[in-house]
């Protein structure tokens, strides 16, 4: 009679000898399959041993971010991009230790110190009552992760109410903004509900912030929080079209009714693309084409440019249109092409006491779930020099106070930010340093649906990585560190708040040494 272990032994002899047969088999196989085929060059003269090449080449991208690359190597964010973000979203830290990173010998943009800064009982800052936030306490080491999250109770930032920055205030319904940062334009189905509805209850709980719907419709993902929201309306008129595509009053002023909606945005073009958005088809599920008005799971794009308005007089009337149809502001979202692209809005703004009530300003740095290389790298202004000459234009024909200034492009930190609003900014809108806040780690498969962290994603399996419950709190820290920071910032340039940086606030240091104020570089024009 056979035994157990008799039955094991002839197992295990039997795995033996599979082990021992089978990878030579397997790899005369692959060598006839690879000397045989006629797609791979490197395959066909140099058959298994080609393959290595290819599973380094595929795992590239990994290893350079991970491993190759130094802390400052990494694009389009860097690796120490990245850990400021989350640091301040889950440790509600911004501290360093031992210095900078930064490389002091090359030109760059820096702030100017006051000889006398401000303290704090001196600044124009609301810091009552405090917001209660959780943020990771404990250790966290390679095998042992023995963090947990501690409810704490921190400070707003925000600005006084006789600070507040008032967009549209001729409208019947104004928008009064407390706070410097909010979300930039990602719409539904670019980002998962996962990810959407940790943006908006994080900045809800922040308060004096914003979210933005991207132009692919208002979802209910996007009210979660209960905060401000700016409704953007792109090219393909998403959640505001009829059954044949054009534009319905009716589903507008439906948009315009919700309390939280307090502007709109025309979409004129993003810096990524200047172009009409995209969205793979695998990403198109029941709810978001409803929210659309399209097709489910089919490719969405829209047009490259709004049917409704073919030059500024014309879009000047459909910004009339949508302001009088909601009563509330109506912006624009352009992308400066030239020094001279916004002198014609601004002028026609002096002649005839018309245009948008905010400009929203995106840089080509900017990001995107979906673009063309050729377009990403060269068409478009970057944020910094886009903002100067809008700032410049509308100060020109006598039309700053008349509106605000958006500012989008890589602005993710408290520096990036206070130098923008030096260089004309009102208010900033952040995309990249939300999706990092929420756990986006860089993998560059946004437009694959096959995100893996669950953020760019509306796969339900991707989607469930991200828990709505943690990550929205990394938003909401991240946020206050970013307000924390530019308080601290206006503090030593001795401000009153970070609404009063100015061109004489930022410094440019050349490769010699020398240094300017921006204003000496960019002098404001004398209209």
């Amino acid at each position: 009679m056979t035994t157990f272990n008799e039955i094991g032994l002839t197992i295990l002899i039997g795995l033996a000898i599979l082990a021992i047969v089978i990878p030579p088999i397997v790899f005369v196989l692959l060598y006839i399959v690879d000397k045989r085929q006629s797609q791979h060059s490197i395959l066909r003269n140099f058959p298994l041993l080609g393959r290595i090449r290819y599973v380094f080449e595929m795992m590239g991208p990994e290893l350079r971010q991970y491993m190759f690359d130094s802390d400052h190597e990494g694009k389009p964010f860097s690796r120490t991009d990245f850990q400021n973000i989350v640091v301040a979203g889950k440790y509600l830290k911004t501290l360093i230790a031992f210095g900078s990173k930064r490389d002091f010998e090359k030109p760059g943009w820096y702030l100017r110190n006051s000889m006398f800064p401000k303290l704090a009982e001196e600044m124009n800052i609301v810091c009552e009552p405090k917001i209660k936030t959780k943020r990771y306490v404990g250790t966290e080491g390679l095998f042992s992760r023995k963090e947990k999250l501690e409810e704490i109770s921190i400070q707003p930032w925000v600005l006084r109410e006789e600070d507040s920055i008032i967009i549209g205030p001729s409208c019947k319904t104004p928008w009064k903004v407390i706070g410097p940062v909010g979300m930039s334009a990602m719409s539904y189905g670019a980002l998962g509900e996962n990810a959407i509805s940790s943006i908006s209850l994080g900045l809800g709980r922040a308060t004096g912030s914003w979210v933005h719907t991207g132009e692919g419709g208002l979802a209910e993902h996007h009210l979660l929080g209960g905060g401000d929201v700016i409704m953007q309306i792109g090219p393909g008129l998403f959640g505001v079209r009829n059954e044949n595509g054009d534009f319905s009053p009716e589903l507008f002023q439906e948009k315009a009714s919700n309390p939280q909606v307090k502007m709109f945005e025309l979409k004129l073009a993003q810096g990524a693309k200047i172009r009409g958005g995209h969205v793979e088809g695998s990403k198109v599920n029941e709810e978001i084409a409803a929210i659309r008005g399209v097709t489910p799971w089919k490719n969405v794009d829209s047009p490259n440019r709004h049917l409704q308005f073919h030059d500024i007089p014309s879009l000047f009337d459909f910004v009339d249109e949508l302001r009088i149809l909601s009563g509330k502001p109506v912006g624009i979202k352009i992308v400066m092409g030239g020094p001279d692209s916004a002198d014609d809005i601004c002028k026609t703004m002096a002649e005839t006491n018309r245009g948008p009530d905010a400009i929203t300003v995106d840089g080509g740095e900017g990001g995107s779930g979906a673009t063309y290389q050729e377009m990403a790298d060269t068409m478009g202004l970057p944020v910094k020099s886009g903002l100067l000459y809008l700032d410049s234009a509308l100060r020109k024909y006598g039309v700053r106070d008349k509106v605000k200034v958006f500012a989008s492009g890589k602005l993710f930190s408290p520096d990036k930010i206070a130098i923008a609003m030096g260089m004309g900014a009102d208010l900033v809108n952040i995309a990249r340093g939300m999706m990092v806040s929420v756990g986006c780690i860089g993998a560059m498969k946004c437009h694959t649906n096959k995100c893996p962290v669950g953020v760019a994603t509306t796969d339900p399996h991707h989607q469930k990585a991200l828990v709505v419950d943690e990550k929205q709190w990394r938003v909401l820290n991240y946020v206050i560190t970013l307000r924390n920071g530019l308080n601290s910032l206006a503090a030593a340039a001795g401000l009153n708040n970070y609404t009063q940086f100015e061109r004489n606030h930022v410094i440019y240091k050349d490769q010699y040494g020398q240094v300017k104020t921006l204003e000496e570089i960019f002098p404001y024009p004398i209209n």
